[in-house]
């Protein structure tokens, strides 16, 4: 099997690093310092930390909402009539200087004053059409300085913008074709397709991207798809400077890994979450999603490097410099949808710079962030063979001894609820049509009146996703964020018209079953955990939000907190935890099981409502230390910045039913 390897672009980091990051600037020094957010995962690292403690436990009980800003750009919406707008609010700001800056509900970035949410400015469409003013938030947005000159990296739709902080206004010189921005797209059949939902990262001059195009790619029934590549573009000129090929070309290492000749027309393996990197090392860190079809892989035989990677990339070059594949043959969609986060921890008495890697299927993966070698070992353990027709199922897949999963993995009849002995019974009865099994038992066949496919645990959402971790640099502890649900796979031969492939998900194929909205497995569906990093060890789990308690099977149980099955974000300070519960505008929100139920007019219909509490969690033990009720549930991930002598939170909230807005919280 081929995991971890290193390439010769390891010698050549020392001039790099002295040559291209003596001009660059420090933004995890620059945060430390001003109590600026200068990334959207608080600085290049990802570790979503602050070292600000005005606000602590023994005064968090006094935070107030000091200002809400609307997100949806009115102004926009007027003058362009029939403009549309997603809920879900995913932008974080970043703090620059004294000025918040982030994407309103259209990807249009705003900037702010912090002391208020008034605006300063607004980015304008880059042409006066209703086409070019709708789009979406992203996650983030990037920042770039050399002395007086400034610039942020942002991408709308298909092109990358550089932006003056000052003004908002484009740079005339930075792109070639349209004066401004570069397009992303590689031709125009993708033009429509091509999204980035999080930010560039921006190391030394190179502005790296990755990218997501909506082809055949999970579920669908055609094996042909573009490969997401990564590229590295110069933030003053917009000039491409490098790619890699997710999907290795031929001649290029990895491209064995795909039998058959499948690299030819296989692709997806985006990363569309995060990416974090090291100014010294010079190393941008790529977490890589699923390949085409992530459910039935027959057409493309191997392990499909670089699919399921995290991929260490020198980034003046983009080469490779070691990669790891977290799984092999990927069928269950578990991508590396969480940031990589960088920090140090101390294993055995050696301090080690460590990246972790969370996967969707509840491990986190540690490795040495210079040369790729695991802090613990990673065995290669035999998992269950795939019995579907033309399929070629990994023998083994890759399992961390340390740490442990930070949630439920795989299923069988021990995992189903047992509130009462009525639930339990209906849960066995739920589940026997269904293949049962541990992590990685593969999709099953499906066949009308008899088996209805695997149920997975954790479904194709994961259980750690674009929300998932956040690093105490002081501690040592990373924090997962996490939700547990099972999923479906049903597999069977392909009849759609035009389909390529000779089996796919069965049109069939059931969802996974709950109770009238209750899952099927035992909770928290919804937790935190808190994991030991020098030790490898988990060191508690919370229920994060009420869940379904008060579901009408339930309310007369008077049951502890089940946890709310979501994708909020943490964010950590010197002293505490801070974490929503997520919000019904979030997508891959699970149907049922959040929030407070409210059956007066549907009985029990799965009619409930999402809870709205933002909490701040002790980080030593989890237990609630406060809690306010905000407009709505949390979307994007909250951040924190200190601006003339005050903190303030800010966090992204939205709901279906409530505007998107960013709401700020300080103390009186």
């Amino acid at each position: 099997m081929l995991h971890c390897l290193k390439s010769d672009s390891l010698s050549r980091r020392t001039t790099f690093i002295v040559m291209l990051f003596a001009l660059s600037a420090n933004t995890t020094a620059q945060q430390d310092v001003v109590g600026d957010w200068p990334y959207f995962g608080g600085n290049n690292s990802f570790n979503r930390y602050s070292a600000l403690d005005q606000i602590d436990a023994s005064n968090v009980d006094e935070l107030e909402i000091v200002w809400r800003r609307d997100a949806t750009a009115a102004g926009l919406r007027e003058q362009y009539d029939g403009l549309q707008h997603t809920k879900n609010l995913r932008a974080t700001p970043v703090m620059i200087d004294g000025v918040l800056y982030a994407q309103n509900a259209f990807g249009l970035v705003e900037a702010f004053d912090p002391a208020t949410g008034e605006t300063i400015w607004t980015q304008q469409p880059y042409e006066d059409t209703l086409l070019e003013a709708a789009g979406i938030s992203s996650r983030g947005i990037a920042h770039w300085d050399q002395g007086l000159d400034q610039r942020l990296l942002t991408v709308r739709g298909q092109y990358l913008y550089a932006l003056n902080p000052q003004t908002g206004d484009t740079f005339p010189d930075f792109g070639r074709e349209e004066p401004g921005r570069v397009k992303l797209s590689s031709n125009e059949s993708d033009s429509n397709n091509f999204a980035l939902t999080t930010s560039p990262l921006v190391i030394g001059n190179i502005a790296v991207l990755g990218g997501f195009l909506n082809g055949a790619g999970d579920g669908g029934t055609r094996k042909e798809a573009a490969p997401e590549n990564i590229r590295g573009f110069d933030v003053r000129t917009g000039e491409q400077v490098w790619e890699f090929s997710v999907v290795p070309r031929p001649g290029e290492f990895g491209y064995d890994t795909w039998g058959d000749g499948s690299a030819e027309y296989s692709g997806d393996l985006g990363s569309w979450c995060c990416l974090s990197a090291d100014a010294e090392l010079g190393i941008v860190y790529v977490p890589l999603g699923a390949p085409t079809s992530a459910y039935y892989g027959g057409h493309r035989p191997g392990d499909n490097l670089f699919a399921n990677s995290l991929v260490a990339l020198d980034a003046e070059t983009g080469e490779r410099i070691w990669h790891f594949q977290m799984i092999h043959h990927d069928l269950w969609e578990y991508d590396n949808s969480s940031p990589p986060i960088l920090g140090e921890i101390t294993v055995a008495g050696e301090t080690v710079q460590a990246v972790m890697q969370a996967n969707k299927n509840g491990f986190v993966y540690v490795f040495d962030r210079a040369t790729g070698e695991p802090v613990w070992p990673i065995v290669e353990t035999p998992v269950p063979q795939s019995i579907v027709e033309g399929e070629s199922t990994s023998a083994t897949q890759p399992i961390p001894s340390k740490p442990p999963a930070f949630d439920r993995q795989g299923i069988s009849e021990d995992d189903l609820i047992d509130f009462t002995p009525e639930l339990r019974r209906e849960a066995l009865e739920l589940v026997a049509d269904f293949t049962l099994g541990p992590l990685y038992t593969p999709p099953s066949p499906w066949t009308d009146g008899g088996n209805q496919g695997t149920l997975t645990v954790p479904d194709a959402w994961g259980t750690g996703n674009w929300n998932t971790g956040a690093f105490d640099p002081e501690t040592g502890f990373y924090y997962a964020v996490s939700y547990t649900n099972p999923g479906n796979l049903g597999i069977a031969p392909t009849t759609t018209n035009g389909a390529t492939m000779t089996h796919s998900i069965a049109r069939g194929s059931p969802d996974a079953p709950d109770i009238q909205g209750i899952p099927l497995v035992k909770p928290p569906y919804g937790r935190i955990t808190a994991i030991n990093m020098n030790r490898g060890e988990l060191a508690w789990t919370v229920a994060n939000g009420d869940g379904p308690r008060d579901h009408p099977l339930l309310r007369e149980l008077d049951l502890p907190p089940l946890g709310t099955p979501n994708r909020p974000a943490p964010l950590l300070t010197k002293s505490l935890l801070f974490v929503g519960e997520g919000s019904d505008a979030v997508i891959g929100t699970v149907p049922g099981g959040g929030g407070a139920y409210d059956d007066a007019d549907s009985g029990f219909d799965e009619s409930w409502r999402w809870g709205t509490a933002f909490r701040a969690y002790d980080k030593a033990n989890g237990s609630t230390v406060w809690e306010i009720d905000l407009p709505a549930g949390t979307t994007g991930a909250p951040m924190t910045y200190m601006h003339e002598g005050k903190q303030y939170v800010v966090v992204p909230v939205s709901s279906r039913e409530a505007e998107p807005e960013w709401v700020a919280l300080a103390l009186p």
